[in-house]
């Protein structure tokens, strides 16, 4: 068995009252192409925050700021002959800067990245995990949280 901890989220940005969020697509083990949220794995001594600003700033070309925890989600899966118990860190981040763009992404993973209305991406998402963590984030942006 093998322990892995990610983290990424939300990158958020308001215009005309209207909030979007960078996403990602890219093959899944099936080498089906899925829309999700960016994310990676924490790399040296870097905390989940700053994973998190990291990630997203690689995969989407987009800087941010983080606002706040949203969540941790866990999972198994297996892989390369082996289980892998993974741990995600999700956060909000306000989007402080760049431009769209696949061209930084280090691993080569993301096919693809658009702009979607934080009240359409949930129906993009091909996880369902991912989906909840969309649900908290509307709520945070909408006081309710």
């Amino acid at each position: 068995m093998v322990d892995e901890t990610s983290a990424g989220g939300l990158v958020v940005r308001v215009e005309d009252r209207q909030a979007f969020t960078a996403v990602i697509a890219r093959r899944n083990r099936g080498g089906r192409l899925e829309w999700c949220l960016p994310k990676g794995h924490l790399e040296g001594e870097e905390t989940p925050e700053e994973a998190a600003v990291r990630e997203i700033a690689e995969e989407t070309g987009i800087t941010g700021r983080v606002l706040r925890h949203l969540a941790t989600i866990d999972y198994w899966f297996s892989g390369d002959d082996r289980r892998v118990h993974k741990v995600v860190h999700h956060y909000l981040l306000e989007a402080t800067g760049g431009e769209l763009t696949i061209e930084n992404d280090p691993d080569c993973e993301a096919e693809d990245v658009a702009w979607v209305s934080l009240t359409e991406v949930a129906s993009r998402l091909a996880y369902p995990n991912e989906r909840r963590v969309v649900a908290t984030a509307r709520d945070v942006l909408a006081g309710r949280a």
